[in-house]
């Protein structure tokens, strides 16, 4: 299927690694210019460079996307340099830090508003203020895609992930009002929510790509909550989430606002 991404500029937030790197080496593969969102510039030029080397164009947009002001100016670069931002995937998030050794996360009353404010700070008020800033060139241009990445635990909840877990349903909140706002303008926006995901960044353990039901035990059981991974054998994959974003992000899906479509295995069915 030929998505027509030819000549759309994109802009993919943490997008140096893992599930935001393959998002943006495949809508470039599908023809779009990517400006490569990461707070490190190091792993954003090492994105650019893959794209480059397949033939494509890309612009290392580096930026903390909890600073207003970082974020205008990230996209002003992105903008002068690629062209103006059709496509935006908030892709860029954070999760609560794990007890020492690997234990669970803590319960919310045993968590500090530091903590809240850092899950807060980057997966809302950061999605926002890059919406804020594609916007009104979406709206006066009467074009444009919009993808929040969000996880399930913001659809169903998430024991000891209760921060996240709301952040994460404020990005669906917020994409079904945006929808509501911007529909007359002919921008779409949609949220894809993702379960536990396989990813190179991953050094060790049951999410690491080399991770299987054999030689990781607690892969194995993990498996049980994915339908489909049970089947497949695996985890959540980042290419099991581009194409996806890919789809958003084309006239294929012109008709699609305002939904959550889980890219879960099944961990949640709606």
């Amino acid at each position: 299927m030929d998505l027509n991404l030819n000549g759309k500029v994109a802009f993919v937030t943490g997008g140096g690694q893992g599930v935001g790197r393959r998002i943006c080496l495949d809508l470039a593969a599908e023809g779009a210019r990517v400006a490569v969102n990461d707070l490190f510039p190091t792993r954003a030029q090492a994105v650019v460079a893959e794209i480059e080397a397949a033939g494509g164009q890309a612009f290392a947009a580096v930026a903390d996307i909890t600073r207003e002001a970082e974020v205008n100016a990230a996209i002003a670069a992105a903008e002068q340099a690629l062209g103006p931002i059709d496509i935006l995937v908030n892709n860029a998030g954070v999760l609560v830090e794990r007890r020492e050794k690997g234990g669970a996360a803590p319960m919310f009353v045993e968590t500090t508003p530091d903590a809240w404010e850092r899950i807060v700070a980057l997966n809302v008020f950061g999605m926002m203020y890059c919406c804020k800033a594609v916007l009104p060139g979406m709206q006066a241009r009467r074009y444009g895609k919009i993808v929040n990445i969000m996880s399930e635990a913001g659809r169903a909840g998430e024991g000891r992930l209760a921060v996240y877990s709301g952040a994460k349903a404020a990005m669906l909140g917020f994409a079904k009002a945006i929808a509501q706002e911007h529909g007359r303008d002919c921008v779409n926006v949609n949220v894809i929510a993702l379960g536990a995901i396989s990813h190179e960044g991953i050094p060790e353990g049951a999410l690491h790509p080399d991770a299987t039901p054999e030689n990781n035990e607690r892969l194995g059981k993990m498996l049980n909550a994915y339908p489909i991974g049970r089947g497949l054998r695996r985890l959540a994959r980042p290419e099991d989430v581009s194409g996806m974003v890919c789809l958003l992000a084309s006239d294929r899906a012109a008709y699609i606002t305002g939904q959550s479509i889980g890219v879960s295995g099944g961990y949640v069915m709606l």
